[in-house]
């Protein structure tokens, strides 16, 4: 059964890969979209039920671990025309402010680091609930979204199309799907 007494989800929590996702999409030669997400990344939550603004997250990705479902795109994409991962192996997400919009509804605002340039975004959450899974561990879970500009972090490599346009659009969409695990 969930708990909603959002006081009561007060403490520090890991977040569980395992059973999380951070991904990403991106419109490719302007008429498709392409999926991908990260298989490996860390990362920790301080929830405070009673001040939610309190609250905090920290995420590292490992860079290398990008997975599109094309191994050539894949390797293009570790490669020094978009993430330089010998240069910047981790991306980095460093929370400054939370906020409750209502209902099951936030919003974290954070530094992104990506290839060394650091950038604030802000990310809608909503709370989907926590519950003790059937190991004994308290979990909460959470959904968000973002979209940022792949240009303002420097990621600028691109190809013109015959047709107009270009193949990779600067816009990503980021989703977050994260359980994590309140800390013994």
């Amino acid at each position: 059964m969930a708990n909603t007494d959002l006081t009561a989800l007060t403490g520090d929590y890991t977040i569980d890969a395992a059973h999380s996702t951070i991904g990403f999409t991106v419109r490719h030669a302007m008429v498709t979209n392409v999926k991908g997400k990260f298989l490996d990344f860390s990362g920790s939550l301080h929830l405070d039920g009673g001040d939610p603004s309190a609250s905090t997250a920290s995420i590292d990705v490992k860079m290398d671990s990008i997975d599109t479902g094309s191994a050539d795109r894949d390797g293009h994409l570790k490669s020094a025309d978009f993430f330089k991962i010998e240069e910047f192996p981790t991306m980095t997400f460093r929370s400054t402010a939370a906020e409750a919009l209502g209902d099951e509804d936030y919003r974290i605002t954070g530094d992104l680091t990506i290839l060394g340039t650091t950038k604030p975004i802000t990310i809608d959450l909503e709370f989907n609930g926590a519950a003790k899974d059937p190991f004994g561990n308290e979990r909460v879970g959470f959904e968000g979204k973002a979209e940022i500009k792949r240009s303002e972090w420097g990621l600028t490599w691109n190809a013109t199309l015959e047709t107009g346009g270009v193949l990779v659009s600067d816009k990503i969409k980021l989703n977050f799907d994260i359980s994590a695990i309140r800390n013994a």
